[in-house]
C-alpha cells in the first residue's frame, strides 16, 4: 500500500483459497478494471501468466520465471528473492559449524522451492557431502513441517542439522521436536527462510534467511507502474540479495 501511494495508485486487495483456480480472484479484480496485476507467488503456468500478460501488464512477485518467457512477453515481468544463493549461505554457514548431516524438509510446489531445493544439493556436492544429500517431501506450512519431524523422530538417528523450506515449515518442525524433547539447536540445529516476524519472537528465535519484503513491494509496484504508463524501460526481472540472520536455533553440532 505505502509504495503504490507513494506513486498516486490505489491497491485492489483479493486472495485465493486452497482449491479454487487462480483464475477466479484474478478475474474478479480484472471485472474492477484494474490497470496492473501483481500476483504474490501464483501456482499457474507460464502459459497461463503469458495469456493473462497479453491482456494487462503483470509482476509476480516470488517464483523464477524462465527467461525466455519474460522475454516473449512484452507486458510481464518478475520480482524475487535470489533463493538459490540464501539456502547455499545457509548450507555453507551449518558446514562451517561443523555440521555433516544436514537435511533439507522440502517445500514442494511452493514459491522458490525449485531453486532453494537445487542450491541445498548442489552446496552439499560443492562441500563433499554429496553421499549426505537428504530431502524429505513437505511444503511451505506448519503442517508440512510437523509431519517432517514426526518421520525424523521415527528414524534410528536424528540429523545435526535441518533447512526447512520457510519459516512455517520450521516453526512446525520446532514445535514437534521439542515437544518429544529434542533439544534446539543441541540435539538439531534449525535454519528457517523468510525472516518472517515469528522468527524474531524470543521464544522463536530462528536463524533463518532474510528476504527484503519491503523491497519486494517496492520493486513490484514500480514496475506495475511503469509497464501501465508505458515507460518500462529497464529489466523486467529484479532479483534482490537474501541474507542469513543468524539466531538462537543454530549451533555447532555436538562431539
Amino acid at each position: 500500500y505505502p509504495a503504490a501511494e507513494e506513486l498516486g495508485y490505489e491497491v485492489l486487495l483479493t486472495t485465493n483459497l486452497s482449491g479454487r483456480p487462480e483464475s477466479v480472484p484474478v478475474n474478479a479484480l480484472l471485472s474492477h478494471r484494474c490497470g496492473s496485476l501483481v500476483l504474490l507467488a501464483p501456482a499457474s503456468g507460464t502459459d497461463y501468466l503469458t495469456t493473462l500478460a497479453a491482456e494487462v501488464p503483470v509482476v509476480v512477485v516470488g517464483p523464477r520465471l524462465p527467461a525466455e518467457t519474460l522475454q516473449g512477453a512484452a507486458n510481464l515481468a518478475s520480482v524475487r528473492t535470489d533463493d538459490f544463493k540464501g539456502a547455499a549461505d545457509a548450507i555453507r554457514y551449518l558446514v562451517s559449524l561443523g555440521h555433516m548431516n544436514i537435511l533439507h524438509v522440502d517445500g514442494g510446489d511452493g514459491s522458490g522451492s525449485p531453486e532453494r531445493r537445487r542450491a541445498y544439493r548442489e552446496a552439499m556436492d560443492a562441500h563433499g557431502l554429496g553421499d549426505r544429500i537428504d530431502v524429505i517431501a513437505g511444503a511451505h506450512t506448519e503442517e508440512a513441517g510437523a509431519a517432517a519431524a514426526r518421520e525424523l523422530l521415527a528414524r534410528p538417528a536424528l540429523p545435526t542439522a535441518v533447512l526447512a523450506s520457510n519459516d512455517r515449515c520450521a516453526l512446525g518442525l520446532l514445535d514437534v521436536l521439542t515437544r518429544a524433547g529434542v533439544d534446539v539447536p543441541g540435539d538439531v540445529s534449525l535454519v528457517g527462510f523468510d525472516d518472517s516476524r515469528l522468527s524474531d519472537y524470543p521464544r522463536i528465535d530462528l536463524t533463518t534467511v532474510h528476504q527484503d519484503a519491503p523491497g519486494l513491494a517496492r520493486h513490484a509496484v514500480r514496475l506495475a507502474v511503469e509497464m501501465l504508463e508505458q515507460r518500462c524501460a529497464g529489466p523486467k526481472e529484479v532479483v534482490l540479495e537474501a541474507e542469513l540472520v543468524v539466531r538462537g536455533t543454530s549451533a555447532a553440532p555436538r562431539l
